[in-house]
């Protein structure tokens, strides 16, 4: 395997991070079937751009961002901070106050290479270092849940046709302590 760097995002990785979000979400919709929701794409972009805004201007207090680089290239997101509002109304608030990791993202052409798990391993570590002990997650994207099944089991929840028909909504709930201690690298 590479060497890879997993670290904070430091102040010159803005605009890297926005075209990595970009390159990853235009890749996502386009193997979701969904290339032509064009609005909902772009609000996904710029969703994910004020999550990292939100990171800088908080320091890592309110939403906390770490970046996965090869030589430099940036290759891997993953963040946590309070939990949405799409998880909160989809479980009638029963997740107020649980920590939400999300921005999960992989660059396609280092997927399947483990850089994921490397991801969550690296963010379950930063969140018991913090003392926080559980989290949710969640995903409407049929690639990305078939990930979560394999890693974590069947969802907490699961709401039907949340997207429109066919495309359910999934939530986990997972305590770290639960899971292992390293995940298995595929």
């Amino acid at each position: 395997m590479k060497r890879i760097e997993i670290r904070r995002p430091g102040s010159g990785d803005a605009e890297k991070l926005h075209q990595f979000f970009e390159l990853v979400l235009r890749d996502t919709y386009a193997k979701e079937g969904l290339a032509h929701m064009t609005k909902d794409l772009e609000n996904e972009i710029n969703d994910k751009k004020n999550l990292l805004e939100e990171d800088v201007k908080s320091k890592g207090s309110r939403r906390y961002f770490l970046i996965a680089l090869d030589n430099g290239k940036v290759i891997g997101t993953i963040e946590y901070g309070p939990t949405g509002s799409i998880i909160l109304g989809c479980t009638g608030g029963e997740l107020e106050g649980v920590v939400e990791v999300g921005t999960a993202f992989v660059h396609p052409a280092y997927q399947r290479q483990g850089i994921g798990t490397l991801m969550l391993n690296a963010i379950c570590l930063t969140l018991l270092g913090k003392n926080i002990n559980e989290f949710c997650l969640d995903s409407g994207y049929k690639n990305a849940q078939r990930v979560w099944n394999k890693k974590f089991g069947e969802p907490a929840y699961i709401v039907k046709d949340y997207w429109g028909e066919g495309y359910n909504h999934m939530i986990w709930r997972k305590r770290i302590k639960d899971l292992p201690i390293v995940f298995r690298i595929l």
